[in-house]
């Protein structure tokens, strides 16, 4: 069996500490079985042995985006921190698309709270 990279152990954790939890679901009931969460994991990771190598990629990168738009139930679960520190919900996509508006000279070398001190002022 392959080694894991540092993105798959760091998905696999997260799984594991969310089942941990009881905040892991699947098809809308909470997991209770401790070898369905880490089948879970292992899928999610794209560690999978039943999977092909390409499948096991399109897992991990799907994964992956769910991380970054804060679509996990971790994320899910502290987002009202999150929000706080990087300004009001918003992406930096649309801040910056507010900054243009507003002709804010330097915004595209700004970061997103960046743009939201700059808003803000």
């Amino acid at each position: 069996m392959t080694r894991q990279s540092r993105a798959q152990k760091e998905t696999v954790e997260r799984v594991m500490h969310e089942f941990k939890h009881g905040e892991l679901e699947t098809h809308g009931r909470k997991v209770r079985n401790p070898r369905q969460a880490i089948a879970i994991a292992l899928h999610e990771a794209g560690t999978s042995k039943q999977e092909s190598e390409a499948a096991n990629r399109r897992h991990l990168a799907r994964t992956k985006r769910k991380e970054r738009a804060g679509q996990t139930a971790r994320a899910q679960k502290e987002g009202g921190r999150r929000r706080a520190s990087g300004g009001d919900g918003r992406t930096r996509a649309e801040l910056y698309a507010e900054a243009k508006r507003q002709g804010i000279p330097g915004r595209s070398k700004m970061d997103k709270a960046e743009l939201a001190r700059a808003l803000q002022h």
